[in-house]
């Protein structure tokens, strides 16, 4: 992490000060004259131990890239993707994390870098836009409406994405037949089928955690937006490339693109010409 002080700014007690005005925090960031933004995080040095667990798996040389941070928060992926010279692009719905965020890119030094924007991972599906690498991370089972929101996402990557999701214990596989009867669906409850749960309450005491997907089914759930997993750098992280080897993903391909188009609003057989 680089330390050194981002020019034009004041150290000391004028960064705690404005430190705790923004709080709270989620993220602990390690800003350049050594503070921390949320240094008794209870997941410990968050996200940090996330960071660490996926640096190697990502280029180190990211110029000339462009990408995408999806539910950016306080912005640590972003200037890590940017301190490695991509064009960044971080979204997301809360304007007390973009907040955080663009301050602390001033801080960094990074403004020129990243460009954040208030949106909902829905409104993706209304941007023509695509990026070289896609970071879904810690949104997906915050998401009411999970699989549209990660057909959406899909077509925006270009080489990569990096994937993480809170999901159920257990990492078995069942390899599911091409088709099932009607009456042949005992074989669900078996391990490995994929499988996602429910969350009516709240988990953690946060209301928003609605979905735990197993492994079986986070991978079974790529595979139908048009992506390939390609490791597991992490627990919970899958790093995914699109299918297709020109980097075009089409998220409906598996099924009626009409339905995507309906439920982003883009379209339906509705506005069709009659045949």
């Amino acid at each position: 992490m680089d330390t050194q002080t981002a020019p034009g700014h004041a150290a000391g007690e004028n960064v705690e000060s404005e430190i705790e005005a923004l709080g709270p925090w989620f993220h602990n960031l390690h800003l350049p004259g050594g503070q921390h933004t949320a240094p008794g995080h209870p997941l410990g040095d968050f996200p940090m131990r996330k960071w660490r667990q996926l640096a190697d798996h990502l280029p180190r040389d990211l110029r000339g890239w462009t990408a995408l941070d999806i539910g950016c928060n306080a912005g640590f992926y972003s200037f890590e993707l940017a301190r490695r010279g991509a064009q960044v692009t971080a979204i997301d719905h809360d304007p007390h994390y973009l907040s955080q965020a663009r301050w602390a890119a001033q801080r960094y030094d990074l403004a020129h870098a990243v460009e954040f924007r208030q949106m909902q991972v829905y409104d993706l599906a209304h941007s023509s836009n695509s990026y070289d690498l896609v970071l879904f991370m810690g949104v997906f089972y915050h998401l009411r409406y999970p699989l549209l929101g990660l057909d959406i996402v899909a077509e925006k990557v270009g080489k990569l994405m990096v994937f993480q999701t809170l999901t159920m214990p257990g990492d078995q596989v069942l390899d599911p037949p091409a088709d099932l009867h009607i009456d042949g669906r005992d074989v669900m409850l078996e391990p490995g089928w994929p499988s996602m749960a429910f969350i009516e309450h709240a988990l953690a005491r946060d209301p928003t955690n609605w979905w735990a997907p197993n492994h079986a089914c986070v991978e079974a759930m790529l595979r139908s937006t048009g992506l390939r997993v390609m490791g597991r750098p992490g627990h919970e992280i899958y790093l995914c490339e699109p299918q297709d080897p020109q980097g075009h993903v089409e998220a409906a391909r598996s099924w009626d693109v009409a339905e995507l188009l309906a439920a982003t609003g883009r379209g339906s057989l509705r506005s069709a010409p009659s045949a």
